[in-house]
């Protein structure tokens, strides 16, 4: 068997990674919001489905990150604008990614493309503002590591770094993950 190339030992890590780090979270949340804990377990889900060979095919994995995109960044937004007091724009951003999951078949490759990097930066733009408005440090950087996945995504240069462009964006939302679950968990105990 000969041992794999550098470039796929980063992705099997960088999924690894955000697998890891989206379960932990979700387990971590799962008593105090179920709906943040769903949204962390979509992504664990979608990186295991990479990383497990002949689990599915490439569409399946394509699909399961779409619905972990489009559904779970919005259900974890959603959580933190609740807890908030900010339920409008919570009930916004969950609803509008209700709807991009039920048209993503009409939309082509490219319009999925678009629309999964727009959710990403919308998510990440309004975490951003509510943890700054409330002064939740973890929140700022889970904001901004989200928004670096989802603007390095957009990049045309297919390495950054030494590394593949995917494998990056993963190691942001990873960190951005670990953040936003100590963003809710200091939240959570300032409201209580």
């Amino acid at each position: 068997m000969a041992p794999k190339p550098w470039s796929e030992w980063s992705t099997t890590l960088s999924h690894l990674a955000l697998g890891v780090v989206s379960l932990h979270a979700a387990v971590r949340t799962a008593q105090a919001s179920r709906g943040a804990a769903a949204g962390f377990l979509l992504q664990a889900l979608a990186s295991a489905t990479m990383l497990a060979p002949g689990l599915g095919t490439d569409e399946d994995c394509l699909a399961g990150a779409w619905v972990a995109t489009v559904i779970g960044l919005p259900l974890l937004a959603f959580d933190f604008h609740w807890v908030n007091g900010d339920r409008s724009s919570a009930n916004l951003l969950l609803g509008g990614g209700m709807v991009l999951a039920v048209a993503g078949d009409h939309l082509g490759a490219e319009g999925r493309s678009v629309a999964s990097q727009a959710v990403v930066l919308v998510v990440a733009v309004t975490i951003l503002i509510v943890a700054v408005f409330t002064a939740n440090t973890y929140g700022m950087w889970g904001g901004a590591m989200l928004g670096a996945a989802g603007l390095l995504s957009r990049l045309e240069e297919e390495r950054l770094l030494l590394l593949p462009k995917e494998d990056i964006c993963r190691w942001a939302l990873a960190a951005g993950s670990w953040a936003y679950h100590q963003a809710l968990h200091t939240q959570r105990l300032q409201w209580e």
